[in-house]
């Protein structure tokens, strides 16, 4: 028990200082600056303002706390660990365990643990969204605070305010030079969300030293020009200038808040406070001594928690979070019986699951040779599920009438009507992933779209949406060399082999208009994991599917679109996209000429794989060798269908500017080309 220091708070703030040293040098591996030097304003954070109960930490009416500057992450365990947060187990019911007992941070950064280098959603319970990459928290921040707003303009009736939480996100300067960050701020001023709070923590340092080496701007003047609420604290230390500073937050209903909160890194004993070192790495057993001296602390224990710390937060944030819970679950139960299909809409999203019927408005297309473009259809497609699924949300960035994606009679979600389904992203790709993250996280079914090109902006979120299972849905038109006349820089080539990649994202690449309306199927299926939409922008043939298999095998990732005679096929055509009418084209001209073959539609490789190896087997008999793969991409994941004998048909190097048809000539993606390469296969 500490005997130099009286003050409870010091005390839970000396508590969260050691923990994080401790931690981390435990680990030989960490960052414990950040932690200490914000522990001060994160207990204010916890202790008094935030509403949240730890025995309920899945309830949806809590406040959302967003460590944004991952790399402190021991500064949010000591967090979970004080507050006493209740474990959720994998079948979403909170148990009495504590998410995080002392043993956990004891095994920072250790395999199996619970406390990884940075938090990740859904293995600790308690961390509200993955931020690892920097920026990537500010920008979920944003979209948590959109489905705020959006939900408390759908649910919210009069005397019934359902939806009502704050968003704090604690960031660094690292988050703040990240373009992801800007953008999300940006849109966040644009959009006035007075629900959201930034805590940035201006400590003028960064891995390669002071920020003086590239970082000069004013970081106030910028968000005030981006129509933010901007309030300074010139001491992480003084209590009671945050509290201001946070109630100034409560105050403004009409912007996003920052408080820039000065800090020194590191806290610690006199001979090292302030200085780089304890910014990346342990301070090392003798300096960790010194400032556990320093606090008056037991320099002998680890990982020391005095018991009326614990005692102080339920004292606190518990009974506080108890209470405002106990007060939400009382007029929820009222509001079910005053509003019991909009309660039912509730239960349903909390449940994860879907409304009954929520596909019956998707539409069929009929055989047509001309056919459309399945950014087209997939609009549709989009238009008759998002009839009988409202929290299917969603918009572009700044090319819905490019890529089909505006619900039309569902109004705009703008600064006065924040119960609009229409987003309006602006060119901002990266912000608009990662806020829809946020949104995914709030129970919202997001869907974003821009050309598949551009997919490169927006990755590290998708990834990140793949890595926390959120079912987030892109929409990426403007596919491949058939965009024509834009030329290469806006021609994808190697963007479908990066989306494969990642592991847990579902790629599917419609080859006409009701494989289009399947893939959208599919897509909202995939409740526990994202789906990219890959589109076209020219015109497909509407395959005539009294003649060939139905498009329903698309659930199945791959399927048997036309066959041999007899269902044995000597040579395989296995295509996704704008290159399925190709092998379709290719198969009649071989059969006619007596060659036996068989066209597999391959839309999707994951939910191919997904499927048990027999019936990969029979979609790909391991006997039949000559196999032809057709698609405008590059070749990269696509030899494991091929084997050793098979050939491609796609590209190899980038596309060119003129009519998209001449640009599949120029690159040898033609019939006679699937034809020869299918009878050089046989040969």
């Amino acid at each position: 028990m500490p005997t130099t220091t009286t003050d409870l708070s010091q005390t839970a703030i000396n508590t969260i200082r050691t923990l994080a040293m401790d931690g981390v040098q435990a680990a030989n591996s960490g960052h414990p600056g950040t932690p200490m030097a914000l522990a001060p304003v994160t207990y204010k954070l916890w202790a008094d303002v935030l509403r949240y109960d730890p025995a309920q930490p899945l309830w949806p009416g809590r406040d959302r706390y967003v460590l944004s500057c991952g790399h402190a992450s021991m500064l949010l365990y000591a967090m979970i660990h004080l507050a006493g947060i209740r474990k959720v187990g994998h079948d979403g019911i909170v148990t009495d365990q504590p998410a995080l007992p002392l043993e956990e941070l004891k095994n920072f950064r250790q395999m199996g643990s619970l406390t990884p280098g940075h938090p990740e959603h859904g293995h600790t319970t308690g961390v509200e969204t993955t931020t690892g990459p920097l920026g990537q928290g500010c920008g979920n921040s944003v979209g948590m605070a959109i489905a705020e707003r959006w939900m408390a303009a759908r649910y919210n009736k009069p005397g019934f305010n359902v939806f009502d939480y704050n968003v704090y996100a604690q960031c660094s300067d690292g988050d703040l030079m990240e373009g992801v960050a800007c953008e999300a701020a940006s849109l966040a001023g644009h959009l006035k969300l007075a629900n959201l709070c930034w805590i940035y923590d201006d400590n003028k340092i960064t891995i390669e030293g002071d920020t003086d080496l590239a970082f000069s701007e004013d970081v106030p003047m910028r968000f005030r020009g981006l129509g933010w609420n901007v309030v300074k604290v010139d001491d992480a230390n003084d209590l009671d200038a945050f509290g201001k500073a946070l109630q100034t937050f409560h105050k403004c209903d009409d912007a996003p808040t920052l408080i820039v909160v000065r800090s020194v890194i590191a806290w610690g004993s006199p001979n090292k406070a302030g200085t780089h070192g304890a910014h990346g790495s342990p301070l090392g057993d003798e300096e960790i001594r010194l400032t556990k001296e320093a606090y008056g602390w037991p320099t002998d224990e680890k990982f020391f928690v005095p018991e009326e710390v614990k005692k102080h937060f339920a004292d606190t944030l518990g009974a506080r979070g108890a209470k405002s819970y106990a007060e939400w679950q009382k007029q929820f139960v009222a509001y079910k019986q005053e509003h019991a299909a909009l309660a039912a809409e509730l239960e349903l999203i909390w449940s994860g699951g879907l409304p009954k019927g929520w596909d019956a408005g998707l539409p069929e297309f009929p055989a047509d040779a001309k056919g459309i473009a399945t950014r087209a259809s997939g609009g549709k497609s989009l238009a008759g599920i998002a009839a009988n699924l409202p929290w299917l949300v969603g918009g572009s960035a700044d090319l819905a009438p490019s890529t089909n994606t505006l619900l039309a009679g569902e109004g705009d979600f703008e600064a006065d009507s924040y119960g609009g389904r229409n987003l309006h992203w602006g060119i901002r790709e990266h912000a608009m992933a990662a806020a829809a993250n946020g949104m995914a996280l709030a129970g919202l079914r997001p869907y974003v779209a821009t050309f598949f090109v551009f997919s490169d902006y927006l990755r590290p979120s998708m990834r990140l949406a793949a890595l926390m299972k959120q079912p987030v849905v892109y929409v990426f038109t403007h596919d491949s060399i058939g965009v024509g006349e834009d030329g290469p820089t806006h021609q994808p080539v190697e963007q479908l082999a990066a989306a494969r990649a990642i592991p847990g994202l579902v790629t599917i690449r419609p080859g006409d208009a009701n494989e289009a309306a399947e893939a959208w199927r599919a897509a909202i299926n995939n409740q526990h994991r994202p789906t990219a939409l890959v589109l076209t922008r020219q015109n497909l043939p509407t395959l005539d599917r009294a003649k060939y298999a139905a498009a329903t095998g698309l659930e199945k990732g791959a399927y048997i679109l036309a066959d041999a005679k007899g269902g044995k096929p000597d040579v395989l055509l296995m295509a996704t996209g704008s290159e399925l009418s190709l092998a379709v084209e290719a198969y009649e001209t071989l059969t006619a000429s007596g060659v036996a073959a068989r066209v597999v539609s391959m839309p999707s490789f994951e939910l191919f794989e997904d499927q048990p190896q027999s019936y990969r087997d029979s979609v790909l008999p391991p006997s039949v060798s000559a196999r032809v793969g057709i698609e405008v991409g590059i070749q990269q994941c696509w030899d494991r269908y091929l084997g050793l004998c098979g050939k491609f048909i796609g590209m190899d190097d980038f596309g060119a500017s003129a009519p998209y048809n001449e640009v599949y000539e120029a690159r040898g993606i033609t019939v006679e080309a699937v034809v020869k390469a299918a009878k050089s296969c046989l040969s």
